[in-house]
């Protein structure tokens, strides 16, 4: 029954409570909470003896059978130490769902549960603050320390090192998202393997802005058609206080780049030396996604997204005080034209 601090986190990862039960990983640092996540359920497992099995649930999972977090949680496996059961915060894991469930006494797996940015006042996390032998951890942007502790870790993996100037640029453009930042740290790792040193061009010319990044992957879900992940990612964003016009912007960003490489390759070139053409490079696990959009959507259909983002960009500009209101019927309307432009592709 304890809330754990952004300074506690760290100690509390690296020896978490034996008797612990239940955590929630909670905050505006969406890739920090999934990768302490991750981290927790695989330390659990370990520990246990035989070693436990990791099992993450997902919204589908749940919907089609509602009690399978329960049963989960309340059977032993018969050839493995307790069961680490990782879910998400949703309607199908909620405080609700999960009160009477905690409260029941001891449980044969330990639960491990995400969230986004919660309040204070929050019954959910007031529920993990307070229940006996659950904790929530608040998970929130790197500070200055964070970040560089981050690269020293990352590129001591790849056995390479960072000029001074070309780490304080990195450190500039890190920090909005723990899992962008490592996966950009890395990017430029592979980049610069083999080199003596990593160099303030190498950060320049491949590392963008992680703030910037985190509003990216509302753009990459909008173009994929992915309508849930798109809206949660907006509210996750104008919760930590971005602004509506600047995700709009984002995704015109986005969408001209979709617009230039589908134009590249109409006009004859190949896919993969139109991709190798975009500066800053994609991170090779962006790689695959791009490339279905590409092939998904029409230049045509692209060029009438465009005026659509266009249309809605002058509309919030204009009014303001409806931003958050034109940004999402933008990003609703898009998805949807994602889902034809795919069914279409399909058919080709």
């Amino acid at each position: 029954m304890t809330a754990v601090k952004p300074q506690q986190a760290p100690a509390f990862m690296k020896a978490p409570p034996a008797d612990l039960a239940a955590v929630l990983f909670h905050g505006s640092d969406p890739g920090l909470v999934s990768e302490r996540a991750a981290a927790l359920a695989k330390s659990l497992a370990a520990r246990e003896s035989p070693p436990g099995e990791v099992l993450k649930l997902d919204e589908s999972e749940l919907d089609e059978d509602p009690a399978r977090l329960e049963t989960e949680l309340q059977t032993r496996p018969m050839f493995s130490g307790r069961r680490i059961v990782r879910a998400i915060a949703s309607r199908r894991v909620s405080t609700a769902l999960l009160k009477p469930l905690l409260s029941s006494g001891p449980l044969e797996g330990l639960l491990v549960v995400e969230a986004g940015n919660l309040k204070a006042d929050d019954s959910l996390r007031v529920l993990f603050e307070s229940q006996s032998r659950c904790f929530a951890v608040a998970c929130y942007p790197d500070s200055a320390a964070d970040i560089d502790t981050l690269i020293s870790e990352v590129l001591s993996s790849f056995s390479l090192t960072i000029e001074g100037d070309a780490r304080a640029l990195l450190q500039s453009r890190l920090g909005a998202d723990r899992a962008l930042s490592r996966a950009e740290i890395e990017k430029l790792a592979l980049f610069c393997l083999g080199r003596p040193s990593i160099t303030h061009d190498d950060v320049e010319g491949l590392v963008g802005d992680a703030a910037g990044l985190a509003l990216e992957r509302i753009a990459e879900a909008v173009a994929e058609g992915r309508t849930k992940s798109a809206i949660s990612d907006f509210g996750r964003a104008l919760a930590s206080g971005e602004n509506a016009q600047v995700i709009i912007s984002i995704v015109q960003r986005y969408f001209l780049k979709l617009h230039r490489v589908r134009s590249d390759v109409d006009a004859g070139q190949r896919l993969d030396d139109a991709l190798r053409s975009i500066r800053p490079p994609l991170f090779f696990k962006q790689k695959d996604s791009f490339s279905r959009q590409v092939r998904s959507w029409s230049r045509g259909q692209l060029d009438q997204a465009l005026r659509r983002i266009s249309e809605a960009a002058k509309a919030a500009r204009l009014t303001s005080s409806l931003e958050d209101v034109i940004a999402e019927r933008l990003i609703l309307a898009l998805a949807s034209m994602a889902a034809v432009s795919a069914a279409a592709a399909g058919g080709r």
